[in-house]
């Protein structure tokens, strides 16, 4: 079955909401976003967090020692780069942190995807490319590009509860990660949380 994440959490309402609902990973934003969190921030939500629910810390260009810190002291599970880092960016972090890494790939062209497969990372994640933006755009991508055969990927970009039924069949990702989705006037919304959580798990995708 499919896995959710929902991504840009920051208030203790947010935690609550994911807690009762149970998606499989909670995102905690540290690049400049609107819903960039600080460590101390990150540290209480990550303690309210239901330990079934994985936190996915998300990073841009992040100096490595931060990254590190927050993985030992278990603030993050997974680490999530969504920056112009490289494959030797990526194999240091692998030999000081034992957490999965998901690195992010703002879509143009399916031999993009392909050149990213070889890269050392437990997962993928597609996202829409905007000029001058590392993601959250809330904008979709031309899922006709992804592989047929794609290491696992994380599907992002403009998802919500009239389209992500339909994403999760055309190219069957891993997980699915939403945020603007299931917002409404820019804050997370219980009921929007609840619906999609609930479109994916009956969907049996």
């Amino acid at each position: 079955m499919t896995k959710i994440k929902i991504c840009g959490l920051k208030t203790m309402e947010d935690i609550l909401y994911v807690n009762n609902y149970q998606p499989d990973y909670a995102g905690f934003i540290f690049a400049e976003s609107k819903r960039k969190i600080d460590d101390a921030l990150a540290v209480q939500l990550k303690k309210s967090l239901d330990n079934r629910i994985q936190a996915v810390g998300v990073f841009v260009n992040e100096p490595m020692e931060h990254i590190v810190k927050l993985c030992r002291e278990k603030v993050i599970d997974l680490v999530q780069l969504h920056g112009d880092e490289d494959e030797s960016y990526l194999r240091k972090l692998q030999s000081l942190v034992p957490n999965a890494i998901i690195k992010a790939l703002r879509v143009q062209s399916a031999g993009q995807i392909e050149a990213m497969q070889a890269l050392p990372c437990n997962y993928l994640l597609l996202d829409t490319y905007t000029k001058d933006r590392y993601g959250g755009s809330g904008l979709s991508f031309d899922r006709g590009l992804i592989p047929a055969t794609c290491k696992p990927f994380f599907l992002a970009g403009g998802l919500n509860a009239e389209n992500i039924l339909k994403a999760v069949k055309d190219c069957r990702p891993y997980c699915v990660d939403i945020s603007s989705g299931v917002e409404t006037d820019g804050k997370k919304d219980d009921k929007k949380i609840k619906e999609i959580i609930e479109i994916v798990r009956n969907g049996k995708v």
